[in-house]
């Protein structure tokens, strides 16, 4: 299989993995420059950068630069470092296969709408769930999925890890609660719930006395969410809400 084919799958399926080159090699080695090998999250390989001591290490090096997510070079010594007669050095490049991430919007409504909309040119994976159709029906974004569902029907059927965003905004404050309830449990990058500070204060209140979160747990939730720049409009609303998710993203990518 082609590496641009081999690649491709892999980000349509949103599946995690390592790209990794050699990129200098100085005197005797198993493999020269060029070769490549790619390492899926589950330890899998495919192609060779050379076999051996030298491999393991670089599959190690390819998880950690996978949960990273960010690029780095890699400085072998064949011989000192491991133990492998040819003698040589090689510098690994390991690209990490960006895929998507994920941002669940839980509410159709005019500001879901929005933030879908500005959300689709940054590069997210955008699921758009709500339970009302002729709600769903009225947004044509080619680049955003639509679940119509009940929402506590929806939630056990998305996968939840900690690159995914989520931002809760249904018609219900009854549902939105219930939807956070599910998801601050959950592994997550970002969880937010759109509303009053009267609406927060009683949900913190709530979740609170009822034990389904600490105050700690809550602290973690952007509530109000989105920056306060005094947004009004369903588009203002959401691009506060984006520049809040845009410096989480910065943080899982850099961190």
């Amino acid at each position: 299989m082609e590496w641009s084919t081999l690649i491709a799958d892999l980000i349509r399926a949103n599946e995690q993995a390592a790209l990794c080159i050699i990129v200098q090699s100085r005197g005797s080695t198993p493999r020269t420059v060029g070769a490549k090998m790619l390492v899926r999250a589950n330890g899998s390989i495919h192609g060779s950068v050379g076999g051996g001591a030298l491999e393991k290490a670089v599959i190690s090096q390819a998880l950690r630069v996978i949960h990273s997510r960010k690029p780095q070079t890699f400085r072998h010594d064949l011989l000192h470092q491991h133990n492998m007669c040819c003698g040589g050095s090689v510098d690994v490049y390991i690209e990490p296969i960006m895929n998507k991430q994920r941002l669940y919007i839980f509410g159709a409504g005019h500001t879901g709408h929005a933030l879908a909309r500005h959300a689709a040119s940054l590069d997210f994976e955008i699921v758009l769930i709500d339970d009302r159709k002729e709600f769903l029906d009225a947004i044509s974004l080619t680049e955003v999925s639509k679940l119509h569902l009940d929402y506590k029907l929806a939630l056990p059927l998305l996968p939840f890890d900690e690159h995914t965003f989520v931002a809760i905004m249904t018609y219900s404050h009854p549902y939105d609660r219930d939807i956070l309830a599910y998801c601050v449990r959950k592994p997550f990058a970002y969880l937010g719930m759109i509303g009053s500070e009267r609406k927060v204060e009683l949900t913190k209140k709530m979740f609170i006395d009822a034990n389904i979160a600490s105050d700690d747990l809550l602290a973690s939730v952007d509530m109000p969410m989105g920056d306060p720049i005094g947004a009004e409009t369903p588009d203002e609303i959401a691009i506060s809400i984006l520049s809040r998710m845009i410096a989480v993203r910065r943080t899982v990518v850099d961190r």
